[in-house]
């Protein structure tokens, strides 16, 4: 089986093993040693059993919905919308592999904002989403 085949479909059961809940799932596709990063809250969490663990005791509801997977080789980049609570954030995973596994994670979250009136002119609503007009 081609390689980014098979990174793609690990990344899919992934997210599905996220939004069902199955941390085993969840975090099979993680090296023994990965490395995930916070950078907005300056987090850095080692090892697949702490990024469970940290994962594992989130207080709110979670789901995810996963927008876009796009990727080759070693690098892919996860577009998601986790709803924590009812409250989306979207969220950019960014996941280097090596040896089939992820080594490393940078994991970006957003917030939804109110789009301008100046800019009305020369938008048009992105497929999919609700209008962020304030």
């Amino acid at each position: 089986m081609d390689p980014d085949i098979r990174t793609r479909a690990a990344l899919e059961e992934h997210w599905r093993a996220s939004e069902r809940g199955d941390t085993e799932a969840e975090h099979a596709i993680y090296a023994a040693d990965a490395v995930l990063d916070y950078p907005q809250s300056g987090e850095r969490f080692r090892g697949r059993a702490t990024i469970s663990a940290q994962r594992g005791g989130h207080p709110a509801s979670r789901h995810f919905t996963v927008d876009r997977i796009v990727g080759s080789g070693d690098l892919w980049v996860s577009e998601c919308v986790i709803t924590y609570d009812g409250v989306p954030a979207y969220s950019v995973s960014i996941m280097e592999f090596a040896h089939g596994h992820v080594v490393h994670e940078t994991q970006y979250f957003a917030d939804a904002f109110g789009a301008p009136e100046w800019r009305t002119a020369l938008a048009e609503p992105m497929p999919g989403t609700r209008s962020n007009r304030p």
